[in-house]
């Protein structure tokens, strides 16, 4: 196992772990490395330095290892991210969630058929894009939901 310090083309720098450097090379030929933070598909390797210790009888780290994060994994990396979770989780504390019929719902609201209510849902990109095209107020909600999360 060999671990990377990448970086995307907006910038994010994140760390990933491949089986190989083979692995790494054969994922970015095919276009399926994305970035961790905002899902670009820019990615390619950052700057990176040796892993050194000053403990005698530690294992030595693979060359080009990036130094550990003192964070646990389900920490954010990012401030950002915590502000997006916050969000997310606001919205999902005082708004209805409507599933599948979002949608319709948010129609229905700016047409007045339906009294206004804060809801959130799902929508295809296509019915989003109508929403958009006829002036509906709508908003992708960051993040990915709980129950979707690997």
């Amino acid at each position: 196992m060999i671990r990377y310090a990448l970086k995307c083309g907006e910038g994010h720098q994140f760390e990933s772990w491949f089986q190989s450097a083979e692995a790494f090379e054969g994922l970015a030929a095919r276009s399926l490395l994305s970035c961790a933070i905002c899902g670009g598909a820019d990615v390619s390797k950052a700057m990176m330095a040796p892993r050194v210790t000053s403990e005698p009888d530690a294992p030595a780290a693979a060359s080009g290892a990036v130094a550990e994060t003192k964070r646990p994994l389900s920490a954010p990396a990012h401030p950002a991210e915590a502000a997006l979770r916050a969000l997310r989780s606001f919205v999902e504390k005082n708004s209805t969630n409507v599933g599948s019929n979002f949608a319709r719902e948010a129609r229905a609201m700016h047409l007045g058929d339906i009294p206004e209510k804060p809801i959130y849902g799902q929508a295809a990109p296509d019915e989003a894009k109508s929403l958009i095209e006829d002036g509906v107020p709508i908003l992708p909600l960051p993040g990915v939901p709980g129950d979707k999360a690997n």
